[in-house]
């Protein structure tokens, strides 16, 4: 199972809180059986079970209908697609106002940016339908999107999204999420997890 390690930076006029998921190969311990990929490699099975069975896309490919776990929109759906990944600098981290010396290691952002789709149901807060997104690195680490608890965190063409926009039925946002990585480690892919029991949805990071 994974396991969640915080880092909780001090701050010069802000402070977050990072939240990554230790590295690890066990994908597929509790999973409910889906394979990565697209499909199970069998041939068997309609063309909608393997569609179904997609765990992988491109970069500017949408996810399927997602399922609100909020119990005020329990019933609404919506999509997830990541349209691009940029790797930041140490420049730019030590311009962001974060405290460096506090944080877990030498860190560099990851600055993704998603189209988020309102499907159905109840309108839904931005920040209720991209909370499950999470950078993978070519070392298996995976980390949470940066949460800033007070002040401000700066990024160069990343503005901090509005999370508490509502959109409704057929509306969609455009947001800029920024992630931290251990310096030398390179993003891999976006996932978006889907809870204990199921894979995650993948966009790898080419380059």
């Amino acid at each position: 199972m994974r396991t969640w390690t915080r880092a909780v930076p001090a701050a010069l006029g802000a402070l977050a809180l990072a939240l990554a998921l230790a590295g690890c190969n066990d994908t597929d311990s509790g999973k409910s059986g889906k394979g990565s990929g697209y499909g199970s490699g069998s041939d068997s099975g309609s063309s909608d079970d393997k569609a179904d069975d997609k765990t992988t896309y491109r970069l500017g490919e949408a996810s399927p209908p997602q399922e609100s776990t909020m119990q005020a929109t329990k019933d609404s759906t919506f999509t997830v697609t990541p349209t691009k990944v940029l790797t930041g600098t140490e420049a730019d981290m030590a311009e962001s106002g974060l405290d460096l010396a506090e944080l877990p290691g030498p860190k560099v952002p990851v600055y993704v940016w998603s189209t988020l789709t309102h499907k159905s149901g109840k309108s839904m807060p931005v920040g209720d339908m991209d909370d499950d997104l999470v950078v993978r690195t070519d070392q298996d680490d995976r980390t949470k999107a940066l949460l800033v608890l007070m002040g401000d965190a700066t990024w160069p063409d990343c503005p901090a999204p509005d999370t508490e926009k509502q959109l409704s039925e057929g509306q969609s946002a455009e947001i800029c999420t920024t992630f931290l990585i251990t310096r030398g480690e390179k993003a891999a892919a976006v996932e978006l997890t889907q809870g204990f029991y199921n894979d995650p949805l993948e966009w790898p990071v080419k380059g």
